[in-house]
């Protein structure tokens, strides 16, 4: 099942994949269903959607794709996109991830799609790892259709995680405990997850969970792929077992989430395309904020917007880049919310929303020692982060 807008005049589509975690066996996925329904079936799925953010038809939200046509392909396979198994005896569900979006293209084929100039396969969180999954297949699969002429390219916002190791050990009991290699491992068994030819031939049978992380699959992709991802990600953090709960956060935390940002950062010094953002979120291209957010003065629709034209460009001369269009965007200040455009952040008990002073001094960060280590004084230090600088 799939949600459709067309735009008769356009030529351009987006296909987008939700996200939402998953889960790797049958305890864990009874939980889903008790709890989480509509990830796991489309029964009470309602009639129709409204898209926001990059899936929005306004202009003033969408600046660039707002007349594009549009799939919304909801996530109940909770498999990341990659599974290719159906219902069995063994096996009381079916996760067909990877078969359902096969299932949408050849239908939206004969509803436009194969007169498209561009198809971009987007998708956040699980969404996001399942287009780096994908990307490539898709393209493969129209290619064998008939239709080379399409350009497909990938969005991938908040789905580039790290196997990293977890700030503190645990048990693999539930998705949130479970060490984020451990649980795809026990996924991809459990699914029957099909991982990409070209990255599968990278690691040794059996080590195909490697593909699930994006610095390790990103080489060995083909189409083009901008990715997006806070530094300071909620679910990298969650998995790694640093929950942030309203207590000042102990020393050993707080520079296991700065080392989390430079690791991160380090792996997308070679990705052609990326906007990374020092902040603590999850997910952004579907929330109507998303214009406000910015990297070195640039914002993420004027980052795709250069993307997209720095690709047309190529595929003419291969040209440099555009000058005064970035597109390799990562933000270098060292701790969460150094950047000041960062989404607002509430406190998780009361709802309130706080400043960036307030949300540091929250989590235990030390003015004094922070100034030090920067060589500032520590009143230079608190108006830089007051002044939004």
């Amino acid at each position: 099942s799939y949600y459709l807008k067309e735009s008769k005049g356009s030529r351009r589509w987006l296909l987008f994949l939700e996200g939402g975690w998953y889960c790797f066996n049958r305890e864990n996925c009874d939980t889903r269903y008790d709890t989480m329904r509509r990830l796991m079936s489309s029964r009470e799925w309602p009639a129709t959607r409204v898209g926001t953010g990059i899936l929005s038809s306004q202009p003033e939200e969408n600046p660039h794709w707002w007349n594009a046509n549009m799939a919304f392909i909801p996530y109940c396979s909770s498999d990341v996109w990659s599974g290719a198994s159906s219902k069995s005896e063994k096996n009381e569900y079916a996760f067909m991830g990877a078969l359902i979006i096969q299932e949408v293209i050849k239908e939206l084929v004969g509803k436009g799609l194969s007169t498209a100039k561009v198809l971009l396969l987007a998708g956040s969180s699980a969404g996001g790892t399942g287009v780096l999954l994908n990307v490539d297949r898709v393209a493969e699969q129209l290619e064998e259709m008939g239709y080379q002429g399409i350009q497909v390219r990938g969005l991938a916002d908040s789905g580039w995680f790290l196997d990293n190791k977890q700030y503190r050990r645990t048990d693999c009991i539930d998705t949130i405990t479970c060490a984020p290699t451990e649980a795809i491992r026990r996924g991809i068994r459990y699914w029957n997850g099909i991982v990409p030819e070209r990255c599968k031939l990278q690691f040794k049978e059996g080590e195909e969970w490697n593909c699930f992380f994006g610095y390790k699959i990103y080489p060995t992709l083909r189409c083009p792929v901008f990715v997006v991802q806070w530094l300071f990600d909620e679910a990298q953090l969650t998995v790694d077992n640093v929950h942030l709960t309203g207590q000042p956060v102990q020393e050993g935390q707080w520079l296991y989430i700065q080392n989390l940002g430079r690791e991160l950062r380090n792996t997308l010094k070679d990705v052609t395309a990326s906007f990374a953002p020092a902040c603590l979120s999850h997910e952004i291209i579907t929330h109507n904020h998303w214009t406000d957010i910015q990297v070195k003065g640039t914002s993420l629709p004027r980052a795709l917007h250069c993307w997209d034209r720095s690709l047309h460009e190529s595929n003419k001369n291969g040209k440099a880049p555009l000058k005064g269009c970035p597109i390799h965007l990562i933000d270098t200040c060292p701790w969460p919310h150094c950047n000041p455009s960062c989404p607002t952040i509430k406190d998780q008990f009361t709802g309130q929303e706080m400043n960036v002073i307030q949300f540091l001094m929250h989590m235990g960060f030390d003015v004094q020692k922070m100034a030090q280590q920067q060589g500032l004084e520590p009143s230079k230090l608190l108006g830089m982060l007051s002044s939004d600088n």
